[in-house]
């Protein structure tokens, strides 16, 4: 784009060039933004973690109060962390497979030079929500714990 500019007596032409400096993978605002790609994938693997800890912590408790008081309805209680944390252990697995599809795609993006500069400034999930909490649902990481938890609930309600 050409602009005309009044400089001192005549007439100057500036060019001011729109394109952008090509991205590499040295550089500072790539490797901050990849970090903070890996940082937040981090996070949902820990948060996934938190939960399963969480559901050992609350249903031991439920069963530690139903065996206690020789009471074997308290025990039922103890299936509500386990459903709720096992779907939210879901929901953060489904996030973490989201950030890091998004993360292989940005360094497939800058592999292949056809980064926007604009998107190293963006940090979001790829994919649909409910697609991947269905195939987080059917994760070795998910579904073999909560289910383990269950049946050791369904016994202890039968053995209080």
């Amino acid at each position: 784009m050409k602009k005309r500019s009044r400089s001192g007596i005549g007439y100057a032409t500036v060019t001011m060039d729109n394109s952008s400096p090509a991205l590499s993978a040295g550089t500072s605002a790539v490797q901050a933004h990849l970090a903070m790609m890996q940082d937040v994938i981090r996070r949902m693997a820990d948060n996934s973690r938190s939960c399963k800890l969480w559901c050992v912590t609350l249903v031991s408790a439920a069963l530690v109060l139903a065996a206690s008081r020789e009471a074997p309805f308290y025990a039922p209680l103890a299936l509500v962390p386990t459903i709720v944390l096992g779907l939210l252990d879901a929901y953060y697995l489904s996030l973490e497979q989201r950030f890091r599809n998004a993360y292989n795609d940005f360094v497939d993006r800058l592999h292949r030079s056809t980064l926007d500069p604009t998107e190293v400034f963006v940090i979001k999930p790829s994919g649909s929500v409910g697609v991947h909490i269905g195939k987080s649902l059917r994760s070795t990481s998910v579904w073999p714990f909560y289910l383990a938890l269950a049946v050791v609930i369904v016994a202890a309600m039968r053995f209080v």
